[in-house]
């Protein structure tokens, strides 16, 4: 049987092909289920997300592809809900959680779009304690499952994007660790699965996949559960190394 992956986006957000692209190239690649998300509306970053009037038009371009190939291949529309988000419409197979901003005062700030951006905002705003950006960042996530209503928990540690080597801080000092187990022992609950996310490797961030293996080992631990996704926002990178990574969801 086929993969499954349930994270992809499309031209409707901030992804490079059709929807109509990405199933056909999920067939070539013989994928059972193809999940195509948009990013959920807000209002403060509409460059990545769709637009609040499009999302209907969205839902049904995704039901009418389920319909067209449905002898193909099993499509399911989905959304990826941000912590802040602002989104309405509720009419969607699944939901994805994720932490892509901070809000500090009335001002938003990205996590993970540009790296000197991380950084200015990491001087400024935390005088320059990488910890304590990771340590607000867990606490965000470990209420993302709550505060958007998630079936899966998106890329786990997408702080640590712009952070290959431990370049900007360091993932074993004990503030890092307290902060994502406390976040891992809030989620643990709920029941949800997290993804290991091959997008950070496609697009040349990382060299392993969301989450580290030290989080997976200890989300494994605490009996949680895992499945694949690629985060492509391109057709050619769809189901990106699964057969590589599948071993880390058993």
């Amino acid at each position: 049987m086929g993969y499954t992956d349930l994270h992809t986006h499309t031209v409707f957000c901030d992804g490079r092909n059709t929807p109509e692209e990405m199933v056909l190239s999920s067939i070539e690649k013989g994928l059972s289920t193809i999940g195509i998300l948009a990013h959920s509306y807000v209002e403060f970053d509409k460059e990545c997300c769709i637009e609040r009037e499009r999302e209907r038009e969205f839902i049904g371009e995704i039901r009418r592809l389920r319909e067209k190939y449905k002898k193909e291949i099993n499509v399911l529309v989905g959304i990826e809900m941000d912590y802040y988000t602002t989104s309405h419409e509720n009419d969607y197979d699944y939901r994805i959680g994720s932490v892509h901003y901070f809000k500090i005062g009335e001002e938003y700030f990205s996590l993970d779009i540009s790296k000197p951006d991380f950084i200015k905002m990491v001087e400024e705003r935390f005088a320059g304690d990488y910890l304590a950006v990771c340590e607000r960042y867990y606490e965000l996530l470990s209420d993302v499952v709550r505060k958007t209503g998630a079936d899966i928990i998106a890329h786990f540690d997408l702080i640590t994007k712009f952070n290959e080597g431990d370049k900007l801080f360091d993932t074993t000092a004990p503030r890092y660790i307290k902060a994502y187990r406390d976040a891992i022992d809030a989620l643990i609950p709920y029941g949800k699965p997290f993804e290991i996310n091959t997008g950070v490797i496609s697009r040349g961030y990382r060299s392993a996949p969301y989450p580290a293996p030290e989080i997976i080992e200890y989300i494994k631990s605490k009996g949680g559960k895992f499945i694949l996704s690629s985060d492509s926002h391109s057709k050619e990178n769809i189901a990106y190394l699964f057969d590589e990574y599948k071993y880390l969801c058993e």
